[in-house]
């Protein structure tokens, strides 16, 4: 054998050799380092999955009664592989409310897996169920429900179809909610073909987190009610309120008319979904006194028993002239948010001056956001004191010139009425996963003092007046409880002339009960009522039925056996008669002393009812639905001997 042929040899062995190293050497890397990845390809390569629907979690009020939560549902599909007859097209498109054409489509595609509806009604399921098509299958999904209908609406928001929050705390709190969507896995051929006998599995998915609020549905109900009848009544374009209990910020309940029902929500002007409580703004008016008041207090400028000259109720700045719609000569600094004087007021303003008055609004949480966990909130509107003419520092200084949302009017008078401190208010209570397990947990938490606790305690003493005999606010009074509260009546900005409208105003009515010692605040807007522009007339009685109805069930026992004044009655700000309705009232009998009927109209059987048991009256109840008429009428003293009866109508 020749050199030259051992070399071949070897050069060939050695070929061989790398040959058969790189073999090993890849066989390796793909049995040992790809092989999970390769094993996943494989599995997708003879898999198809089509995602479903997440299954969110439930919401609660604070009670534990369901406000949302995910239902099974049914949703039809078709496998056009397996289905032989497509003659049924027709039927299906009439079971299911679909387009023949789409139908017949979808059948004919040559897919293995195609949907015909997602998320059918009962009676859709049971129809298509009856027919036993082969090639028609069922897989349960998850709809969102909302067992309350319109109950809570612009708060608990909606979902779509995805089904991702859209509105509410359904949006702010989607990733929290959102579950994890599961799959319908089936098995395919190397072309795609179905495989097998076209079984479908559903595999993984998991239901997200639920959410525990503060509302009260109870409560929600009530608020929701008498704001929709206050509306009603006012021939108003809008209406908004809230509950707040007043220690720890929670938000009890937060209504807005006119609402909707999330469960068919595109059925409703989209303007409807919006939650005015956080989102809109509006000049707050008279209601914004007590905080001026507060203010200057704070800074001792002013003191009880100090007298401020109103002049006739004209008053000159800036060559403006600022009324009061009860002229008076002097008043006491303890009557200025009972008589809701506006001279005074900026009178208080002017010595604050620009500086100050600008940090205590600032410091109460107006011009900023409040930090509630519900989308959309606004701050309102609070200029930078070095932009304020002298006649802008008097118009702040009664409410004007300035806009807040009801929830930061709400907020800061829950703030006197918890001895200066200013809360952080909150709607929902805790995050909780499908084990039960709390994720998250909130608590009441203070922003800042705004006032001392004297002064705080001082000014809920002063709106106190506003409800009794004389003050402006007569008609919020709740008998058997103090109201401390404001009303406000303020013009609406004219966006075409640049200045305020000639008709437009919003009433306004904001309270804390017991006004002695305060648990909740409730405030009540009305937007452009048609009947009056006054807070007095339109929002107070709203106010006081709410708190008539609330304050039993939160177990709030009365603070006084005496009502303040009736709900009924007419206020200074209507230009009404104040006198004592014990002299106007009408035929003899001795009067039962402490008890004078309130105004009852409107209530139902039963509230009439909690109400005689709450004051062990009798009173004889006449038809069905609600009170229309009644004896003696509100304000009127109760009489030994003297027929008492309230007369019940259906609502046409």
């Amino acid at each position: 054998m020749t050199v030259w042929a051992r070399y071949r040899i070897i050069i060939v062995g050695m070929v061989f050799v790398a040959f058969f190293a790189a073999v090993i050497t890849r066989a390796c890397y793909l049995q040992i380092l790809e092989q999970k990845r390769l094993q996943n390809k494989a599995q997708n390569q003879h898999h198809r999955a089509i995602t479903l629907i997440p299954q969110r979690g439930t919401i609660y009020d604070s009670r534990g009664e369901e406000l949302a939560l995910s239902v099974d549902v049914d949703s039809v599909y078709v496998n056009p592989r397996q289905l032989m007859d497509h003659s049924v097209a027709k039927v299906l498109a009439s079971y299911l409310s679909l387009p023949i054409k789409e139908v017949r489509s979808k059948i004919e595609s040559g897919r293995n897996f195609v949907w015909l509806k997602r998320q059918i009604s009962p009676r859709e399921s049971e129809k298509v169920r009856a027919l036993k098509i082969s090639g028609v299958g069922f897989v349960a999904e998850n709809r969102r429900y909302y067992p309350n209908s319109s109950v809570g609406a612009q708060v608990v928001g909606f979902t779509g179809v995805d089904p991702r929050g859209l509105e509410g705390l359904e949006l702010f709190y989607d990733k929290e909610i959102m579950g994890k969507a599961g799959q319908v896995v089936y098995g395919v051929d190397a072309r795609g073909r179905g495989m097998g006998m076209g079984r479908f599995v559903v595999e993984g998915g998991h239901k997200g987190n639920n959410l525990w609020l503060t509302l009260d549905k109870n409560l929600q109900y009530i608020l929701e009610k008498e704001l929709a009848l206050g509306v009603k009544d006012a021939r108003a374009k809008a209406g908004s309120a809230v509950m707040v209990e007043v220690a720890t910020g929670k938000i009890l309940a937060m209504a807005n008319y006119p609402t909707f029902n999330p469960n068919a929500f595109r059925q409703f002007d989209s303007s409807r979904y919006r939650n005015r409580v956080v989102c809109d703004s509006f000049e707050p008016g008279s209601t914004f006194k007590p905080f001026v008041l507060a203010a200057a207090f704070e800074e001792k400028l002013i003191s009880t028993g100090e007298w401020i000259d109103c002049e006739r109720g004209r008053y000159m700045v800036s060559g403006k002239i600022i009324h009061d719609t009860h002229p008076r000569n002097k008043i006491q600094v303890d009557d200025i948010l009972k008589f809701s004087s506006n001279i005074a007021s900026a009178k208080i303003g002017r010595s604050l001056g620009r500086q100050r008055l600008y940090h205590y609004l600032g410091d109460f949480g107006f011009g900023r956001k409040t930090g509630i966990d519900l989308p959309g909130e606004v701050g309102g509107v609070l200029r930078s004191p070095s932009s304020w003419y002298e006649l802008d520092l008097a118009n702040i200084s009664f409410g004007q010139g300035v806009s807040v949302t009801p929830l930061q009017i709400a907020m800061a008078t829950a703030a006197l009425g918890n001895g200066g401190l200013l809360m952080r208010p909150y709607i929902v209570e805790k995050i909780v996963d499908t084990e039960g397990n709390v994720l998250t947990q909130h608590s009441p938490e203070v922003v800042r003092r705004v006032v001392s606790e004297d002064v705080a305690n001082l000014v809920r003493t002063l709106l106190q007046k506003t409800s009794e005999e004389g003050g402006t606010a007569t008609r919020a009074a709740v008998p058997g409880y103090v109201v401390a509260g404001k009303t406000g009546t303020a013009q609406k900005a004219d966006k075409t002339n640049r200045g305020y409208s000639a008709e437009d105003r919003v009433g306004s009515f904001v309270g804390m009960v017991p006004g002695d010692a305060p648990r909740i605040v409730i405030l009540v807007m009305i937007d452009e009522p048609g009947i009056s522009p006054y807070g007095s007339v339109v929002a107070a009685p709203v106010f006081s039925r709410i708190a008539a109805q609330s304050l039993p069930y939160l177990r709030i026992p009365p603070t006084t056996t005496v009502a303040a004044a009736s709900p009924s009655k007419k206020s200074k700000e209507d230009n009404a008669d104040s006198s004592d309705p014990a002299r106007s009232a009408t035929g003899g009998g001795e009067i039962i002393s402490g008890y004078i009927m309130p105004d009852l109209r409107g209530m139902s059987a039963r509230q009439v009812l909690c109400w005689m048991e709450r004051n062990k009256l009798d009173l004889n109840i006449r038809g069905h639905g609600r009170v229309v008429d009644q004896s003696p009428r509100g304000g009127e003293p109760i009489r030994y001997q003297k027929p008492c009866w309230v007369r019940l109508a259906e609502d046409d």
